[in-house]
């Protein structure tokens, strides 16, 4: 079941669900030492779909500045992936962005290896490559929805 919440309304199992899917794929699975746990997640609204009582899809959204909204930490669980549920949680992405954010930018810092999957969000590069979190990404802007 989908949610989507700021982080004050998370219950602690929720926030201790959501990070463990990302600290296992972006930290384990992707080998890269960082601060996955960052100052964005108290203003970010958290959305993760709930099964079995894991989360299996997940991505926080928050605004940057006052013309411009970003989203990240978008990940599906290992046994999920292939099943349409990547898309699935872009669309409640956008949805929270049209709800919350609408009329801002839409700027992603993206990993180089997905950025043809937002190409099919109508999501365009802007700039040069560059090294974040020891990993290779390329901002992405969005018009305003």
């Amino acid at each position: 079941m989908w949610q989507a919440k700021p982080f004050a309304e998370l219950s602690v199992t929720e926030f201790f669900e959501c990070l463990k899917l990302r600290v296992k794929t972006f930290v384990v699975d992707q080998k890269r030492i960082y601060q996955e746990v960052d100052d964005n997640d108290p203003r970010a609204i958290h959305i993760f779909d709930w099964e079995d009582g894991h989360v299996i899809a997940y991505a926080r959204v928050f605004q940057t500045d006052a013309d411009t909204v970003t989203f990240g930490r978008v990940v599906t669980d290992d046994a999920h992936r292939g099943t349409g549920l990547g898309n699935a949680l872009m669309d409640q992405i956008m949805t929270v962005i049209k709800q919350h954010d609408a009329g801002l930018t839409i700027a992603i810092e993206a990993q180089v290896q997905v950025q043809g999957y937002y190409r099919k969000f109508e999501f365009e590069t802007a700039g040069e490559t560059f090294i974040f979190n020891s990993t290779p990404h390329i901002k992405m802007v969005h018009q305003a929805l």
